[in-house]
């Protein structure tokens, strides 16, 4: 046992890093560590466990309703795209402010991409809303599920400005290692929303049955209110972002050229996996209804384990950005260590859960046996795909932490636009593996950016980027 502790200590992590000052002890390391990637990764664990639950409470409604309200999330990340770019450059760009002990250049960035937030947001809300009937069957939609994807979609945009503005004071508040505002913010906004969807959703206690529309209403309603408790967690001049109407609400260029710095190469990332996933979805929509609610299901599945890796990947570019900021490259290193050898024991846990029980897991969304036999094939890639994509976020965090988004965008091409959904294609229709294919694709693509990002990693030029 002695020899397998001293493996996880800082000693061993150190080796090959040349340390610029003094190094942390094995418990300081983990605990930090820890403190910061908990709530992270307990939020997108929590966001990941109540999505699996909103899948299975409209899972109720047959599988058409299932395919329905899955066919929505890629054109609403693709909508998200440009906002989620903006929050990689708030995250990474405070992260550093904070190392530097700038508290008000962290602030003026919030600000900042507040204000580009809600004028965007506003916009895109409008255009999807609009074309939301073409948006929906450019996404693969067939004539059975079309109008409920349409409805689903359009009560989504009606609360899209709130859930982007929450969600770039929670990006803000990451880069400070606050990463329990997000937590709490979308635990509560979940909660409502599983509340809700019991209430509406099928019609309990006099409520109307709405189905669908009541599922869309209850994401909305929960989402609404965690923007409110983020910016509640900003009122307040005691803490270390605190937003007030006295201060000027301007563009400066210094901290505009920062955030787009990076923002701009997280857009170019953002589209090419935004068009990836698109495509592959696609692909996975022709094979039919049940096929892609079989798709589905397994995606919620598989997020459990993203959301861990998720969740580590935040806590590592908040890690990494506050030590470049404070001269540690040493350090930056060592935190990306210390998280993967945390993230290696719980995603094989994980897999040994999802090949054990993987009939059990499957049937707590559908009861419709043709659907449980091939969900329980896919577990299988599904364990085998948990520890490299872990792996892969927690190399993915340490670059966006160091601001190489450049680079990022660059695997996102390679990987998630190109080689995923040519090879869902291929493997799917002329090798004809079918929904098989399409997952052992998505194997391939996280292998890939694992090397990819690993290698980038190991070279070590992002810790020399300048913000």
């Amino acid at each position: 046992m002695k020899g397998i502790a001293q493996y996880f200590s800082c000693e061993h992590l150190s080796k090959g890093i040349e340390m610029k000052g003094p190094m942390p002890s094995t418990k300081e390391l983990y605990q930090r560590a820890i403190h910061i990637a908990w709530p992270s990764a307990a939020e997108s664990v929590l966001v990941s466990l109540v999505s699996s639950v909103d899948t299975i409470m409209v899972g109720g409604l047959g599988p058409a309703a299932i395919a329905a309200v899955g066919l929505t999330n890629q054109p609403k990340f693709i909508l998200l795209a440009l906002i989620m770019s903006l929050n990689v450059g708030v995250t990474t760009v405070v992260a550093r402010r904070r190392g530097q002990e700038n508290r008000e250049g962290a602030q003026k960035c919030l600000r900042m991409a507040l204000m580009i937030t809600f004028s965007l947001s506003l916009l895109l809300s409008i255009i999807g809303f609009t074309f939301a009937e073409p948006i929906m069957k450019f996404s693969g939609a067939q004539p059975d599920v079309l109008k409920d994807s349409v409805t689903y979609f359009r009560i989504l945009m009606m609360g899209f400005t709130p859930m982007c503005i929450g969600l770039t004071i929670n990006a803000a508040q990451r880069g400070v290692g606050n990463t329990r505002i997000s937590m709490t913010t979308n635990i509560t906004s979940n909660i409502i929303n599983l509340i809700f969807n019991y209430l509406l959703i099928h019609g309990k206690f006099g409520f109307p049955r709405l189905e669908v529309k009541g599922a869309a209403l209850a994401t909305i309603l929960g989402s609404t209110i965690a923007c409110l408790l983020s910016i509640r967690s900003v009122c307040h001049h005691d803490t270390y972002l605190c937003l007030s109407f006295r201060e000027r609400w301007h563009f400066d260029k210094e901290t505009l050229g920062s955030i787009w710095t990076i923002s701009s190469s997280a857009v170019v990332e953002q589209l090419f996996m935004r068009f990836g996933f698109f495509t592959y979805v696609q692909v996975v929509a022709n094979l039919g209804t049940v096929a892609f609610a079989t798709h589905q299901i397994c995606m919620n599945i598989i997020n459990l384990s993203f959301a861990f890796g998720d969740g580590f990947s935040i806590a590592i570019a908040s890690l990494v950005g506050q030590s470049l900021g404070a001269k540690r490259p040493d350090m930056a290193k060592l935190y990306v260590k210390g998280n993967k050898v945390l993230l290696y024991g719980i995603s094989g846990i994980l897999s040994l859960i999802f090949i054990v029980f993987r009939y059990q897991l499957v049937g707590l969304f559908t009861t419709d046996a043709a659907i449980i036999a091939e969900a329980g094939k896919l577990m299988l890639i599904i364990a085998a795909t948990t520890v490299i994509q872990t792996s892969a976020l927690s190399y993915t965090g340490c670059l966006r932490g160091a601001g190489d988004a450049k680079y990022i965008a660059r695997t996102a091409f390679i990987s998630i636009a190109i080689v995923r959904p040519l090879s869902a294609l291929i493997l799917c229709y002329p090798v004809g593996w079918g929904l098989v294919g399409a997952w052992l694709s998505l194997f391939i693509d996280q292998c890939l950016r694992c090397i990819l990002n690993g290698a980038r990693f190991r070279k070590g030029k992002w810790a020399e980027i300048v913000l």
